[in-house]
């Protein structure tokens, strides 16, 4: 009862601050249109088994206290100082530009945080509650130390993007792999981040079908296009620095308010310790019959090693942020602002990532929608709705539309200095820089149409996307060891090369085993991933100590 009060009280106040902007836009009553009501919450699903957010909890604990100490930890073995950052030293109006340190906080949190962070957990939370342990863990030992000495690096090196990186503290044959693999990551990435907010606009806002046929469709697109080209040539603090500080209060009203709803509305969730055979939920295969799922049997039977990390993916590490960080390196007035801006931003994104996992739990649970990796863009509007309400649920939803655009118009931007850099290409002038942008938007077009028009051509996307998004942590996980080397701080090499072992020990069996790679069986490719992992950090360590050796003889 009381939680109920606390519930109509809080939507109300939403309601009370919102409602007459948003009526003077849209009728709000038409988003949801055909199901006003929240549903009901129907008990017999928990078939007595208590359920609890404990073990939710004690992730975020791990989250943000692991985090206030591993990032002061981090932040001590890199030693910033007060030297004059490139935002001084080489400003230019247009990529150099000094700017505040909160609006670089809020710029790199909506450059780095998109469709990862919602539909990964979405579907990652099938494995069970162990998400909400393995998420945190993940994300303060790999994903947010990856970030900040990512960004850290670049920022000390004149504010680099990750190809000079790469280039500088790799072998020219890594560095050649790496133009091409991470050109196709970030063409890659644009499109993922077109179609995906594009296909939410279109189906959960709008209420259109959202289909290849629908000229809706690709009106929605070719306006999402626009904002890209824009954002992609003008410079940093004509658009985005002006736009994404809106951007990230819409992101945080929605994450919180989500969070808030979890507790108030009273989500049922699962702890570890539980019994993961309930609730027994029903699920339509395929073929049109009804089985039954739980998440027991999701976990026996989706090798949660690799295919979990490679489903979560932004939420706990992903090599894109790389990509990204090295643009706010440029922008940054002090290095001392870099563990907020880098390390911070990233658990940032951690806790979206729980808050969605939990969210989708709780839906699941609730028998609000089929626990099927398929229908993660829908339930996120489930989500968004029963703990939302109307008002509430489409501001959540803007802010679900809002991140990966945020993502794709910097990952393009991101695109057009690295082949800039690479191949020397004056890029002084907006007509320049258009010049530039025209075919990688073009390249863009030509995936986008490919993953529409085709039946299966999004889920091909998706699963190249997911994949390389991590495999290019490695290369960033190489880099930083030897950094460390060659900075005498080779005693903390294991910092880099713990993650990178893991993940190499991910991307190789994944790859190995999945139908878009060598479709090798499991045993094979978790041996091949072994040996694979080990390989790696061999070599990390024979790579960097030899490099400092041949510093210390010059």
């Amino acid at each position: 009862m009381i939680r109920h009060f606390i519930y109509e009280i809080f939507m109300s106040n939403v309601k009370t601050l919102t409602c007459n902007l948003f009526t003077r836009c849209y009728n709000l009553s038409m988003i949801f249109r055909g199901d006003p009501d929240v549903p009901e919450r129907d008990n017999s699903l928990y078939k007595g088994e208590c359920v609890s957010v404990l073990t939710f909890i004690i992730g975020l604990v791990i989250l943000i206290g692991g985090a206030a100490l591993y990032g002061r930890f981090c932040e001590k073995v890199f030693g910033p100082d007060d030297r004059k950052t490139p935002a001084y030293t080489k400003e230019d109006g247009v990529d150099y530009v000094p700017m505040k340190g909160w609006r670089n906080s809020l710029i790199n949190l909506l450059n780095i945080a998109g469709t990862g962070p919602i539909l990964g957990p979405i579907q990652g939370i099938l494995f069970g509650p162990i998400a909400f342990i393995t998420i945190p863990i993940g994300n303060v030992i790999g994903g947010a130390m990856h970030d900040y000495f990512s960004g850290m690096i670049c920022l000390r090196d004149g504010g680099t993007q990750m190809p000079e990186m790469i280039r500088r503290y790799s072998t020219k044959g890594i560095y050649k792999f790496y133009n091409v693999f991470v050109c196709v990551l970030l063409l890659l990435v644009g499109a993922v981040f077109i179609y995906t907010p594009g296909d939410i606009a279109a189906t959960q806002v709008f209420g259109f079908s959202g289909k290849a046929t629908d000229p809706t469709t690709w009106i929605i697109y070719g306006v999402i296009f626009l904002y890209y080209l824009i954002a992609t040539v003008f410079p940093i603090d004509a658009i985005i620095g002006k736009i994404y500080p809106i951007f990230g209060g819409i992101l945080l009203f929605s994450a919180i308010g989500i969070f808030i709803g979890i507790f108030v509305t009273g989500m049922p969730l699962m702890n570890i310790w539980d019994s993961w055979a309930a609730p027994v939920l029903s699920l339509t295969g395929a073929d049109g019959t009804v089985g039954t799922f739980t998440y027991a049997d999701y976990f026996a039977n989706g090798h949660f090693l690799p295919i979990f990390f490679v489903t979560v993916a932004c939420g706990i590490l992903s090599g894109f942020h790389s990509t990204q960080t090295a643009i706010i390196s440029r922008t940054m007035k002090s290095e001392r602002q870099g563990r907020n801006t880098f390390y911070n931003m990233m658990v940032l994104e951690g806790f979206i990532a729980m808050v969605w996992a939990a969210g989708a739990m709780g839906v699941y649970n609730l028998a609000l929608q089929e626990p099927k990796a398929a229908l993660a863009t829908g339930t996120v509007g489930v989500v968004c709705k029963y703990l939302l309400g109307h008002v509430g649920g489409i501001i959540a939803l803007i802010g679900v539309i809002v991140l990966p655009i945020t993502s794709g118009d910097t990952a393009l931007r991101a695109l057009r200095l690295s082949l800039s850099e690479t191949l020397h290409i004056d890029q002084s002038t907006n007509g320049k820089r258009i010049k530039l942008a025209l075919p990688i938007f073009a390249l863009v077009i030509a995936i986008l149409v490919f993953a529409k028009v085709n039946n299966d051509g999004f889920m091909i996307l998706w699963r190249y996307f997911a994949w390389a998004n991590q495999t290019l942590s490695l290369f960033a996980f190489l880099c930083i060891t030897a950094w460390m080397f060659e900075n005498g701080k080779g005693k903390w090499a294991w910092i880099p090369m713990i993650p990178g072992c893991f993940y190499a020990f991910i991307c190789v069996t994944y790859i190995a085993n999945a139908h878009i790679g060598f479709n090798i069986p499991w045993t094979p490719a978790y041996i091949i991933g072994v040996v694979c992992a080990a390989a790696y950090v061999v070599g990390c360590c024979v790579y960097g100590k030899k490099r400092a050796a041949k510093l210390a003889l010059k």
